[in-house]
């Protein structure tokens, strides 16, 4: 596997670009919060694939990592003229089950297809908050914060077997 589990000041750094040119024209403007929801589809994907420990959508978030920490400690050296190589501290979401998998597969297919219908401009914020979900998501901070989401994810998994199943529909 070609990626990264572990995310440098730098990758964080290139992270953090990004989120700031998804909100500022938001900030900047009026405000309105429907302009907030093509990144909030990306980074609500990513930061429930990022529960997954493999898989493409495992791969997916590690080599997501290597490539910002890359550009990262490359943009942030040749702007500052320092190294950007010290890592943050890691972290991982655990105990996804194959239910709670599904629903993530679910929400991901979900982000997929509002990407091919939307427009060019909301395309890449779409990009943009899956990019910022799967390297936040590397860091402790935010998988500590979140370390509930394979819970609930896989309680919505659950429930949706047991209706599928038949079970108190009675």
């Amino acid at each position: 596997m070609n990626g990264t589990t572990t995310l440098s000041l730098g990758g964080l750094l290139a992270a953090l670009i990004v989120l700031y040119a998804n909100l500022r024209p938001w900030w900047a403007g009026n405000r309105d919060m429907k302009r907030l929801v093509p990144f909030g589809k990306g980074l609500a994907a990513a930061l429930a694939a990022a529960a997954c420990p493999g898989g493409i959508l495992g791969w997916a978030r590690n080599r997501t990592g290597a490539v910002a920490n890359t550009a990262g400690e490359t943009g942030g050296r040749a702007a500052t003229g320092t190294t950007q190589t010290e890592t943050i501290t890691g972290g991982q979401m655990t105990g996804l089950i194959a239910t709670g998998a599904a629903v993530v597969t679910l929400a991901v297919v979900a982000a997929v297809l509002a990407w091919k219908a939307a427009g060019k401009e909301d395309r890449r914020r779409i990009i943009g908050g899956a990019y910022v979900g799967f390297v936040a998501s590397l860091t402790a901070g935010v998988a500590g914060a979140l370390a509930w989401l394979p819970g609930a994810l896989n309680g919505v998994g659950d429930a949706i077997v047991a209706l599928a199943e038949g079970a108190n529909l009675l």
